[in-house]
């Protein structure tokens, strides 16, 4: 299959109006921030994604852009639990609707369930598919069900045998409260 990189700059309200679909198959090697957080990355390590532009009447009457965008990958982890290697399948369908301004877009995202992303001249459609990525990281990776049966509980015998033998340290005290009396 032939790898197709996502583009950095897209006429959104073109494709829009032309209902414009993209699609590629790329090495997750080709997103920097990603490599930073998932440093066992493998050039076979890869993103399929599909951006589908298209426009939708709005409440104002008006057409307007929307993108809705298909990202399916893995990525090679190490479980928190037993430190094996993980892989964890990630699969975002989200969908995002374009307006004008900064301003309006903060107006407009109470209110709304989609996201809202500024319409630009140039759209870095890259930079949202790596954004979304690196959004989609877990936080703790782990297995489902660990390969290796992991100890849940942590006990040192020679700590707990050391902790008998201490004398109190309040058997003194009570040793000079005898001698007063």
């Amino acid at each position: 299959m032939k790898h197709e990189p996502a583009p950095h700059r897209l006429d959104v309200r073109a494709m829009a109006l032309s209902g414009q679909t993209s699609r590629g198959h790329e090495p997750l090697l080709n997103y920097e921030r990603l490599v930073q957080d998932l440093p066992d990355l493998q050039a076979d390590s890869l993103l399929n994604w599909a951006a589908k532009f298209d426009t939708r009447t709005g409440t104002n009457g008006k057409d307007e852009p929307w993108l809705k965008l298909d990202l399916a990958t893995a990525f090679p982890m190490v479980c928190q639990r037993c430190l094996a290697p993980v892989e964890i399948n990630v699969a975002i369908a989200r969908e995002f609707r374009f307006v004008a301004s900064e301003a309006l877009a903060e107006e407009q995202d109470d209110d709304c369930e989609e996201d809202l992303l500024v319409l630009a001249r140039e759209f870095d459609l890259a930079a949202l598919i790596e954004d979304e990525l690196v959004m989609a990281l877990p936080l703790i990776p782990r297995h489902e069900t660990c390969p290796v049966l992991m100890p849940m509980s942590a006990t040192d015998p020679d700590f707990e045998a050391s902790e008998h033998n201490k004398p109190n340290p309040f058997a003194a005290l009570s040793g000079l409260l005898k001698t007063k009396t």
